[in-house]
């Protein structure tokens, strides 16, 4: 089994960048074929030139992830992840984060394969998240945010300039043909995974291998009810609101009167006005996740391994 090793340097803020020479020589040491993306879409193309039952390793965030998962989605290729991102949702779902690096990399290499289910929106496939609306546009808000500003204050820079012009779209909702919900809707989330936006814990109840997704909607709410929600939201208790429901099911559906933005592991898709989502049961082969170190998957290799 082939082994490739996508690096992206711009991951991390650049931290990736700094780190990718010990990368690439790790990788190759290690019996891999170790690249270094030149920009946006080239670890899609990387990944999709690895053949047939490769193992691709994405060494980044939720970003590079997402791309490289574009160019393997649909294929026996197997997803392992590094996670030295800003944003690291697909690794926390796997139970990936808190290794260093190197481990990391090794363990992606080296440990046991298992399959995930895999989200699918309007074409795109989607690893751990997809989120249409208030938490969209705040991540296109946070594209034309002053270049100063980094992290937290970046998002809430983004957060109050789209809270100041809000306005709430008319939406039908759609849960295995089933309609759900009608309304002025402040955001709808489908979830393989638990978190998006760098940990939001949106769907809490979320299982990446139940063959569902989680859905988790917000309804009419007003500037200050969005302001209010967010410590709630942030420590997982916005569920009992009286204006948030959650579904779960197979197939999701939204329709607007004009097009909404829309975001699929925290990548901006192409604007539309409906959105039809669905999950393929175990549809992606992942490398494990802290089980392989637990169970003793690593140590040692024979000699030649």
């Amino acid at each position: 089994m082939e082994k490739w090793v996508i690096v992206n340097p711009a991951a991390g803020r650049g931290k990736v960048g700094r780190l990718s020479g010990a990368i690439l020589k790790a990788a190759r040491q290690e019996g891999a074929k170790a690249f270094l993306t030149e920009g946006p879409g080239h670890a899609t193309e990387l990944a999709q030139r690895a053949p047939e039952g490769a193992r691709v390793v994405a060494v980044g965030g939720d970003g590079t992830v997402h791309e490289v998962l574009r160019g393997l989605a649909g294929t026996d290729k197997v997803l392992g992840v590094v996670p030295i991102g800003s944003g690291n949702d697909f690794a926390r779902m796997l139970g990936l984060l808190g290794l260093p690096w190197p481990k990391a990399l090794e363990l992606a290499l080296h440990a046991p394969e298992e399959a995930v289910d895999l989200g699918w929106v309007n074409g795109e496939p989607f690893g751990a998240s997809l989120g249409i609306g208030f938490d969209a546009l705040v991540a296109k808000k946070a594209l034309s945010a002053p270049p100063f500003l980094r992290g937290m204050p970046r998002y809430l820079y983004a957060l109050f300039a789209v809270l100041k012009e809000l306005s709430l779209p008319e939406a039908r909702v759609f849960v295995d043909g089933e309609e759900v919900y009608q309304g002025p809707l402040l955001l709808l989330a489908a979830m393989n995974g638990p978190m998006y936006g760098g940990g939001i814990p949106i769907a809490p109840m979320a299982d990446p291998r139940d063959g569902r997704l989680s859905v988790v909607l917000a309804g009419e709410f007003s500037r200050m009810g969005v302001v209010l929600i967010l410590p709630r939201l942030l420590l997982g208790r916005h569920l009992s609101h009286p204006r948030v429901r959650a579904y779960a099911g197979q197939e999701v559906a939204v329709e607007f009167a004009h097009p909404v933005p829309a975001h699929a592991d925290g990548e901006l898709l192409p604007e539309a006005s409906l959105y039809r989502a669905e999950v393929r049961p175990l549809g992606l082969r992942v490398v494990g996740g802290r089980a392989g170190v637990q169970k003793g998957a690593l140590s040692p290799r024979p000699a030649g391994a």
